[in-house]
């Protein structure tokens, strides 16, 4: 763990960091490089008043009676080392390296190899040392004529106060004026920063000053544009914040109002079992219509709370890659019973467990609360007799030309008028003149889990023409190649 870590980082003080350290680095790299350029500034002039005496001098060697000399007059001499803050040196060797005139322990020019001339008449500048004191040496070679022609070595020197002097003086014209300017342009990095954030603080406290209850999206437009994402991701988040809130109010609704007609019938049918002279028959009906009002309440309750379940799940949706045709078949075992206490002929036709080529990616358990709903809602809505038995068939077919699953359920009963077809999917719809007991939730939890799937619900007739033409309930459902 490092003890160093700040829990929260401030996004004011990170831009700084990221702005000033930079600054601060390149601040050294700055007095380096200013350091190099002011060596070499300094150095020019100088170095051209060394390659004019060296020149000077080497107009002064001549040649006498077979010899070469030099004459240097006293007041060129006298001037020549002149100098305020530096000592001046000069060398001249003649044609067999004796010396002429000059310092005679000047260092001589670097050692040459063999098969290079000398560059004759050019001045070489080069930095060395004279009795431990550095100094700057321009060096001449020069032709003497003779019976041959031979070379004579001209070489000035200066110790190289002067240099530092005036490298330094650049170095403070330079350097002094950023001592002034790097506090201040930190200073104007720091305001505009702090200007550059506070439609962050404007956000905040437009944010800070909503109610409780006000989920209206915010204005992304009055923000910068690199803020506008977020406001965007946190609109998006008071959408779905109101939208389960609109849910869970509805539902709250939804069940105060479905439970309100069971409870009442439930607190009639006590009150008429303790009514005075109430008979053990009598008692025992209202005993009966005790427990079928229980029953669908409860009933009721589950399909709220499945409803709520499938609406709430959204997103997060846990999806795994489903046989479709295992699962419902999981589910027409499930419902058998109660087919066959209502003498439904309940079957599945279709593909079998693990031969299907596609695969459906989604929920398991929602998907056979949709196949559930839609089989009892078959077996409330069909007729059926000992003597002329019901009959729901529930398929599940493979498109594999648009890579869809196919889940069909059809029953015999009386179907559903076309004017109604879409009104059946509306919570608490029922159709007018049926006798089956139900709350009218099924369909609407077979549409919303539907569309989390991305499937399409389709209802027709499953036999047109007939006095019974039945239901048939088709789903297409979107699928992958099967594993």
């Amino acid at each position: 763990m490092n003890i160093f870590q700040r829990e929260q980082r401030s996004l004011f003080g990170e831009i700084l960091d990221w702005m000033l350290t930079p600054l601060l680095l390149l601040w050294p790299v700055s007095l380096a490089l200013t350091w190099l350029v002011a060596q070499e500034l300094a150095n020019k002039p100088f170095d051209r008043a060394l390659e004019y005496n060296a020149q000077a001098l080497a107009q002064l060697l001549v040649v006498e009676n077979g010899e070469v000399q030099f004459y240097l007059p006293r007041p060129a001499s006298e001037l020549l080392r002149a100098d305020d803050s530096d000592m001046v040196y000069y060398q001249i060797q003649g044609v067999g390296g004796e010396q002429l005139a000059g310092e005679r322990d000047m260092p001589l020019p670097p050692e040459r190899d063999a098969r290079e001339d000398p560059p004759i008449g050019q001045v070489q500048l080069r930095d060395d040392e004279l009795r431990g004191i550095p100094i700057r040496v321009a060096a001449l070679w020069v032709q003497v004529p003779l019976d041959r022609e031979v070379l004579a070595l001209v070489q000035v020197a200066e110790t190289r106060e002067k240099r530092s002097v005036l490298a330094a003086e650049i170095i403070k014209g330079v350097m002094l004026p950023q001592f002034v300017i790097l506090p201040l342009s930190v200073l104007l990095v720091w305001l505009a920063l702090a200007r550059g954030i506070k439609p962050l603080h404007r956000l905040e406290e437009r944010i800070r000053a909503r109610k409780p209850d006000d989920l209206s999206p915010l204005n992304h437009k009055a923000v910068p544009m690199e803020v506008a994402p977020l406001v965007d991701s946190v609109n998006d988040l008071l959408r779905r914040l109101n939208d389960s809130i609109a849910t869970q109010k509805r539902f709250l609704a939804d069940a105060a109002h479905q439970l309100k007609t069971p409870l009442a019938g439930l607190r009639m049918q006590a009150d008429l079992a303790q009514r005075p002279g109430t008979s053990t028959e009598e008692l025992k009906r209202s005993l009966q219509q005790i427990g079928r009002s229980s029953i669908r309440a409860t009933h009721t309750v589950n399909q709220l709370l499945a409803l709520a379940r499938a609406e709430a799940a959204g997103t997060a949706l846990a999806r795994t890659p489903c046989d479709l045709a295992t699962l419902v078949i999981d589910v027409v075992q499930d419902c058998l019973p109660r087919a066959m206490d209502k003498h439904i002929d309940l079957g599945y036709d279709g593909l079998s467990p693990g031969s299907a080529p596609l695969q459906v990616w989604g929920n398991v358990t929602l998907l056979q609360e949709l196949v559930r709903n839609l089989v009892d809602n078959a077996i409330n809505y069909t007729p059926s007799t000992p003597e002329q038995a019901g009959v729901v068939t529930v398929r599940v077919l493979a498109d594999t030309l648009s890579r869809q699953m196919l889940l069909q359920v059809e029953d015999t009963g009386p179907g559903v008028p076309e004017a109604e077809r879409d009104l059946v999917f509306q919570p608490f719809y029922r159709a007018l003149g049926s006798e089956a007991d139900g709350s009218g939730l099924g369909l609407p939890i077979v549409l919303e889990i539907a569309r989390q799937h991305g499937a399409q619900v389709a209802l027709e007739d499953a036999r047109p023409g007939l006095a019974m033409p039945g239901a048939r309930f088709t789903l297409r459902f979107p699928a992958q190649a099967a594993e």
